[in-house]
């Protein structure tokens, strides 16, 4: 792998446009395109700040290895691989969120249901109520969730 292979791989792995790049290094979008296709090589001081931006060597940018591309693809994997578990700690979350709201609306509804037709309440003052307290409790319930949650994260 060259040098115009190893800056297009890095980039990517690091999640980082050309435009993005080309700011860091206080170059021309066009100069990161040229690089990473092999039409020109960056000057020692961007090589310098090449190996800065994605914590690698001058050597490994400027010397050709099958390990050096095997540690990037390594890399690049371990970063999908936490991406895919950060969306299903958000979706969990999400499924949490609205299973827990609709328990407690189902079941605000289901008092609702009893006190209507078994004690033949009806007045629009206990059903705002009802609906107030459903919503404190959902509420309690995630922060709730939310907290035990973040702590759990703070002693992982």
């Amino acid at each position: 792998m060259d040098i115009s292979e190893k800056i297009l791989k890095l980039r990517k792995a690091n999640n980082l446009s050309q435009e993005n790049l080309a700011e860091q290094l206080n170059v021309s979008r066009q100069s990161i395109s040229k690089w990473e296709t092999g039409q020109s090589v960056p000057e020692t001081e961007k090589l310098i700040a090449l190996s800065e931006i994605f914590n690698v060597t001058i050597d490994y940018l400027l010397k050709p290895s099958e390990i050096d591309e095997i540690s990037i693809r390594t890399e690049m994997l371990e970063k999908q691989q936490q991406q895919l578990v950060e969306n299903e700690r958000k979706n969990d979350k999400i499924l949490f969120i609205v299973l827990s709201c609709l328990a407690t609306y189902l079941i605000a509804f289901a008092i609702y249901i009893i006190g209507h037709f078994y004690f033949e309440i009806w007045n629009p003052g206990v059903i705002l109520s009802e609906f107030i307290i459903a919503t404190a409790i959902a509420i309690t319930i995630n922060l709730k969730h939310k907290y035990k949650v973040d702590k759990n994260s703070m002693n992982n």
